[in-house]
């Protein structure tokens, strides 16, 4: 028997919509993926979440809206969608390679993930120094030297955010010039406080105690020359890439890779939504996240009911 509701991904904007359809009686079944709760898991304080005024950890965060939808009667599996056909209803989910799910509708929100640099120093430093958020992070900066990675609008809109908070940040850059808008090249050289650093890579985070960012070894690729960039944070300004690979034939994405929405949270598959970070580029904060999730919950029931079903 087709399941009414099936959501795939747990972030907020996943849990979120579990809340809104299981206070409707719809009984959601929530496909959790390999990594349950999503990005915020690696967050060790979010203080821009509503509710918390001393600042919630990220796994507590998650652990808390799992329970309340399950509370309400959501089912939360760990389980990976693995293929889909949206071709008629009810949908079919193949999960974990094997097992076949059909769903009379369905939520996306298998959100996006940060590119970083891959390099084990960076890896080992996310959550301590190393971010790829600066409007999550960026107050834990406050009177600090940092660093950006990247040479495009994200880039340049990460370090111009943090210039409120730092007192010097460094723009790292591969190239001797910028791939950002003309507006945004305007916006970052004007302010004093933004360094330039062309033709650079980071070859490793440095830290002295393994808890905090002491520097940044980078090399020249036009010299080969090493430097320490003596800096408290650095952020990645290098894209991110959203959780659609699966969905590839199935839905349309827009050129980057987001699900592209229409009417409001629906997708080019009637009775399929998304919501969060897979369909956001421009915000990718934990509460748009959140608020998308209830959206495409309330937009979907509406979808059923207009059905009779």
């Amino acid at each position: 028997m087709a399941r009414k509701i099936v959501i795939i991904g747990s972030g907020p904007a996943g849990l979120t919509a579990a809340i809104y359809a299981a206070r409707a009686g719809l009984s959601p079944l929530v496909l959790e993926g390999p990594s349950p709760g999503g990005q915020l898991l690696t967050t060790t304080t979010i203080e821009n979440f509503p509710g918390f005024e001393n600042g919630v950890g990220g796994f507590e965060l998650m652990d808390t809206i799992r329970r309340q939808a399950v509370k309400f009667g959501a089912e939360c599996r760990v389980a990976a969608v693995t293929a889909v056909d949206f071709q008629s209803r009810p949908f079919r989910l193949t999960v974990d390679e094997t097992e076949l799910i059909e769903a009379d509708s369905v939520i996306i929100a298998t959100g996006a993930t940060a590119r970083y640099l891959g390099l084990p120093s960076e890896i080992a430093m996310r959550g301590h120094g190393v971010s790829a958020c600066a409007v999550c992070d960026g107050f834990f900066f406050m009177g600090k030297e940092v660093a950006v990675v990247g040479g495009g609008d994200t880039a340049l809109e990460e370090a111009c955010h943090l210039t409120r908070f730092a007192t010097k940040v460094y723009l790292v850059h591969r190239r001797d010039q910028l791939r950002a808008s003309k507006a945004m090249q305007k916006r970052a050289h004007a302010n004093e406080k933004i360094q330039f650093v062309w033709n650079s890579v980071v070859l490793e985070v440095i830290s002295d105690n393994g808890t905090d960012v002491a520097g940044l070894l980078l090399k020249n690729v036009v010299d080969g020359t090493h430097s320490v960039l003596p800096v408290q944070g650095m952020f990645l300004g290098i894209g991110h890439v959203p959780a659609t690979g699966v969905f590839k034939d199935a839905i349309e994405l827009d050129e980057e890779g987001y699900i592209k929405l229409k009417h409001h949270t629906g997708t080019s598959v009637q009775g399929v939504f998304a919501c969060g970070d897979v369909a956001d580029s421009r915000y990718r904060q934990a509460t748009t996240a959140a608020g998308s999730g209830a959206a495409a919950a309330m937009d979907c029931e509406r979808w059923l009911a207009d059905r009779g079903e």
